[in-house]
């Protein structure tokens, strides 16, 4: 199955179907992700963190999951990006807060102290596309599966001062192309943007995974999943005044 999702990728091939049979459990979708990352070979410069509905939490055994976002994918907003994705799978762009590791090294954190390394926070865009449209539709373990249905990062600007900065409370708005499609904080995101970064050091120790220095962390939808299409522009806006923004393109 990792073979096909990969291939499918690479080949820009849409899936009408899931190649084979649905993973039941996070065990089983992070053994294919594990074995499409090593087949597909690029490095890995970050990864996502999204989150498992409420009412899938006891049967999943967690509320988040996680999959990779590859070094050639993670992009500047200076660049004003053209980013693309399966034009006949999914897509969407999501508003997002980005986490930059420092030395995560061998100790035990907890929501406080993860913060000690952590060397810079940024606003950003998340990039979701796979070539299975359904991708969403088969509960998380699917999702994860697939790269856990990511397509790329924009890093946008740092958060000034984030280290005493109100990260929780920050508004954050979401325009394609200059509508606005959603609008919240950080409240409703489990315990915020540092408990994603706690969440991923303990599920990758898990899998055997080293946390790089300078590894990002996309820390989670804050507007929503907000569907997009080729030739669109997505635009994200933090506190009033940073923005992050790009053109969506065809794969």
């Amino acid at each position: 199955m990792a073979r096909k999702l990969i291939d499918a990728r690479a080949g820009k091939t849409p899936l009408t179907v899931y190649p084979g049979a649905m993973p039941q459990t996070m065990a089983e979708a992070y053994a294919i992700q594990d074995r499409a990352i090593a087949l597909d070979g690029r490095r890995v410069g970050g990864w996502k963190v999204g989150r498992i509905a409420p009412e899938l939490v006891d049967r999943f055994g967690g509320n988040r999951l996680t999959g990779p976002i590859f070094a050639d994918e993670i992009v500047d907003s200076a660049a004003d990006p053209a980013m693309p994705v399966y034009a006949d799978g999914f897509a969407a762009a999501e508003a997002e807060v980005l986490l930059c590791f420092g030395d995560v090294g061998a100790r035990d954190y907890d929501i406080d102290s993860v913060k000690q390394c952590i060397v810079d926070v940024r606003t950003g865009i998340e990039i979701a596309s796979s070539p299975f449209p359904e991708i969403n539709r088969h509960g998380p373990a699917v999702t994860a599966s697939d790269y856990g249905n990511n397509k790329g990062l924009i890093i946008g600007p740092s958060i000034p001062d984030w280290q005493d900065a109100d990260l929780i409370h920050m508004p954050v708005e979401m325009f394609i192309d200059g509508a606005p499609v959603g609008a919240a904080t950080m409240e409703a995101m489990l315990d915020g943007p540092f408990g994603s970064a706690l969440f991923l050091i303990g599920i990758l120790r898990a899998r055997g995974i080293a946390i790089a220095p300078g590894t990002w962390v996309s820390a989670g939808a804050i507007t929503g999943i907000h569907e997009v299409r080729p030739g669109q522009r997505a635009e994200a806006l933090f506190d009033g005044n940073i923005r992050v923004g790009c053109t969506i393109t065809s794969y």
